[in-house]
């Protein structure tokens, strides 16, 4: 079984700096880390493999993402925690892109790594939290798709069943592989590396596809790609004030009554 776990690198502080031009973050790679949703996601295919392992069938988990160069560490460190190989969608040309286009980029990836039986991401990337692009990607895919899932049940060679939430609850859903997975972040906690697992990711090789080696169309990447761009990004102005009320506790508590009368009408 081949489990792909689609890996975002997000902004480790809440300091970001947007491009004035395109309204986008910039990403220079200095202080980012696995968007944590995503590193759930990775938790739960590295589990499915040491159970598949255990029981005598070989499983590989490949981390897969599109970003920058320096995204290759944050790659290796996932080759760290279990990961058997990792593959970086990095080019100029992949700047600016919306969820549609980052679909379809990854999409292209997935057919450069070839049979897949399972995507695992994250329900939504904490930088941009629109939970778009696991339904997107198995849309691209035509893959079924569990989105939100809270708990795995059951995967074998043909079929997937997990307990994901809805607007009324938690529903069990059961479906043929291949399949999309979107993966809630409090459902596991991502294992430290071990140090065998250090050693192999100081050997092991990232490896990167530019736009044109995975044969992507140009007019579907990046911004030209993009039919949804932010036209203005900006810091909500906040404003605080306070009132002392004063007199005996009977007149503060008429006072403070009637402050809430008025705040409520």
């Amino acid at each position: 079984m081949n489990i792909v776990v689609c890996v975002k690198a997000v902004p480790s502080t809440t300091e970001v700096k947007m491009d004035p031009k395109t309204n986008t973050i910039v990403r220079d790679g200095r202080a980012s880390v696995v968007n944590p949703f995503d590193a759930t996601a990775l938790e739960i295919a590295l589990q499915i493999k040491d159970e598949r392992t255990v029981a005598g069938f070989p499983t590989t988990v490949i981390v897969l993402s599109m970003g920058i160069p320096a995204t290759q560490e944050l790659l290796r460190d996932c080759i760290a925690r279990g990961a058997d190989r990792a593959l970086l969608l990095t080019d100029r040309a992949f700047a600016g892109a919306d969820t549609l286009a980052t679909t379809y980029a990854l999409a292209c990836g997935l057919r450069e790594l070839g049979t897949v039986d399972l995507v695992l991401c994250g329900k939504m990337a904490v930088d941009g939290d629109t939970a778009q692009i696991g339904p997107e990607l198995a849309g691209s895919l035509e893959a079924s798709c569990i989105t939100d899932v809270r708990s795995l049940v059951r995967i074998d060679d043909a079929s997937v069943a997990a307990w994901h939430a809805t607007d009324e609850g938690t529903e069990l859903i059961e479906t043929d592989l291949p399949a999309v997975l979107t993966v809630s972040k409090d459902v596991a906690q991502l294992r430290m590396p071990s140090i065998a697992g250090v050693f192999s990711a100081e050997r092991a090789t990232c490896e990167t596809c530019s736009a044109a080696e995975v044969a992507t169309d140009p007019s579907r990447i990046g911004l030209a790609g993009s039919p949804t761009q932010v036209v203005r990004s900006f810091v909500p102005e906040r404003a605080a004030s306070a009132q002392v009320i004063e007199g005996t506790m009977d007149e503060q508590a008429a006072r403070v009554a009637a402050l809430i009368e008025e705040a409520v009408r």
